[in-house]
């Protein structure tokens, strides 16, 4: 379920912008993905594929890459018109399972129902239907690139139980990286250790703490199928520095100034 109460917003990320704000904005021209991802349509990459699939017009007209959107300009998406200059939004999600990060499927329920606000947010990444846990939605593009683009390196720690408990063998070829079906690179190196052993029904399953750089589709339970210890329950319990300490299953919070400061910062340490 959502937050009993809406969480008070805190003063520097959402407040309206001022009047000289919104002049000075308006005066400026600006790329057309620039302009839908400050609308909240998304990451960069993700706009400029909305541009491509001929979804967006400009004034009528179908608009390509490269389109310049200048002050008075129509903007539309699939028909609905597009207004930019919201403002920014940062928001923590605990995500259930059975809860889409995207809204791909419209007959599906998404984590977008549990957070109660009038803005379009999207997803900063992705967490599996069938996983739950940290997920960060906002409707900043740059901030989202910033968090997902491989380069960054920003760290995601997940509480993993698997069927069976994994060999010194197995556990090292996940650290070093594997490849997998399809792909022809392996997958990057990363954390990985046993945290606990229980048995259920006789049979042992064990529980990892995996942490990791890259954000590959469904890449730990593909990881752990290939090994031979299939996933049971998937959990990101962390974020950089965020956590998911104090929000219960459902529940969302907004990030604070010092916590988005500090994602940007450790990703500007990157490029």
């Amino acid at each position: 379920m959502s937050c009993l109460s809406r969480p008070a917003p805190p003063a520097l990320l959402i407040q309206p912008l001022a009047r000289a704000d919104e002049e000075s904005c308006a005066s400026l021209a600006v790329r057309l993905q620039q302009f839908l991802s400050r609308a909240g349509f998304g990451a960069r990459r993700k706009c400029e594929a909305l541009i491509a699939q001929g979804r967006v017009t400009v004034n009528g007209q179908v608009a390509r890459l490269g389109t310049v959107v200048r002050p008075g300009d129509e903007v539309r998406l699939d028909g609905q018109l597009v207004h930019a200059l919201q403002p920014k939004v940062y928001v923590a999600l605990n995500k259930p399972v059975g809860y889409a990060s995207d809204r791909s499927d419209p007959t599906a329920k998404t984590m977008f129902e549990l957070v109660d606000l009038p803005i379009r947010l999207f997803g900063v990444g992705r967490l599996d239907k069938d996983s739950d846990g940290l997920i960060l939605l906002t409707n900043d593009g740059d901030f989202a690139y910033r968090l997902t683009h491989p380069r960054f390196e920003h760290e995601k720690e997940y509480r993993v139980v698997v069927e069976g408990v994994p060999d010194d063998a197995s556990l090292e070829r996940w650290r070093r990286g594997v490849k997998l079906p399809g792909e022809t690179r392996p997958t990057a190196p990363c954390r990985v250790e046993i945290t606990g052993v229980a048995r259920q029904g006789g049979q042992p399953r064990a529980t990892l703490r995996v942490i990791m750089h890259e954000g590959r589709k469904r890449q730990i339970r593909r990881t752990a199928a290939l090994l031979g210890y299939p996933v049971i329950s998937l959990t990101r319990v962390r974020i950089g520095t965020v956590t998911l300490e104090g929000l219960k299953s459902g529940q969302w919070r907004y990030l604070s100034a010092a916590e988005v400061a500090q994602l940007l910062e450790s990703a500007s340490g990157q490029v």
